[in-house]
């Protein structure tokens, strides 16, 4: 359930900044899509924000956004997950900003991350390293680097994964590869962290492409050009350009689906982060993805494969 502060009576509302008052969150990726609205989001409940942005040293439009709430709560730091020198920078500027260091960072969610898309033998290796290190490494450098203080306040470690990481689909092999590998490290987590009393949560969206933007009809324009220009000659000739445009023209057709109100995720994030007994998965998704997700992980791979591919 989603905690709107502008529709609750005085008094809960009191209450409830009483609970989070003093504890601070980081988010990184909050330049667009779910971190831009978490940040905003959690601030109203109380939390003091540390806002992870790619672009706040190149005015990005989101880190300005962030900096116009002019509140001693929401601090913009310039973060870019794939670098272990802002990563680290952060982390001391974190320490050097918390009310009181001794008790530490209550919640990190690793929410920057991108996307793209392409056949297996259309993808380049460099795209699978250059997802895996946003998604996958991103997520590990910086929860390695805050973990100390997430375990001094016994808080809360929120990994954003997908769907995706739960089940593949043809085009999409390098973002559930990463996605997928977040799901193990959250698990690993979360089974060392236990006698530490710190609780680690996956949150798994469905299709939020209108929501978030992360996918245009322009971006799949130039990513089919980048596809088909460097992909080897004998793929080319093999698969052949019809084929190829066949699933060009399925990938704009996502562009126009999915959710448009990213308030399920907000409250399944701020569950995670709020709850004394948080969800170790939670699942913001329409309901035919959600049942798609089931018989993909819990009946025999023939049977999903026949419904479904």
């Amino acid at each position: 359930m989603r905690i709107n502060a502008a529709n609750l009576p005085a008094a809960l509302y009191l209450i409830i900044l009483f609970t989070v008052q003093g504890k601070a969150v980081l988010i990184t990726g909050c330049d667009t899509g779910f971190g831009l609205s978490l940040a905003k989001h959690l601030h109203t409940l109380g939390y003091t924000i540390f806002a992870g942005c790619l672009l706040k040293d190149k005015d990005g439009e989101g880190a300005k956004e962030l900096e116009e709430f002019h509140s001693d709560r929401m601090k913009v730091v310039q973060l870019d997950v794939c670098s272990d020198d802002q990563v680290k920078k952060a982390v001391e500027y974190i320490k050097g900003n918390l009310d009181d260091s001794q008790r530490g960072l209550w919640a990190v969610v690793n929410n920057a991350g991108v996307s793209t898309f392409g056949e297996v033998e259309f993808t380049p290796m460099d795209t699978y390293r250059q997802v895996s290190e946003v998604n996958l490494w991103g997520t590990i450098r910086v929860t390695k680097a805050v973990l100390p203080l997430i375990r001094r306040a016994k808080g809360r470690v929120v990994n954003i994964a997908s769907m995706y990481g739960r089940m593949g689909n043809r085009l999409r092999s390098p973002y559930c590869v990463s996605k997928y590998a977040v799901e193990a490290f959250s698990d690993c987590l979360r089974y060392e962290m236990k006698n530490w009393g710190v609780k680690v949560s996956v949150i798994e969206p469905g299709n939020y492409i209108v929501a978030t933007g992360i996918l245009t009809r322009d971006i799949v324009a130039t990513t089919a050009n980048k596809l088909w220009n460097e992909a080897p000659a004998e793929v080319k000739e093999d698969y052949g350009k019809n084929h190829f445009e066949q699933y060009m023209a399925l990938m704009r057709s996502y562009c126009n689906s999915g959710e448009k109100d990213m308030t399920p995720v907000l409250d399944d994030i701020t569950d995670a982060i709020g709850s004394k007994r948080p969800y170790t998965r939670y699942n913001p998704m329409e309901p035919h993805w959600w049942i798609r997700m089931q018989v993909m992980t819990h009946l025999p791979g023939a049977l999903s494969d026949l419904l479904y591919f």
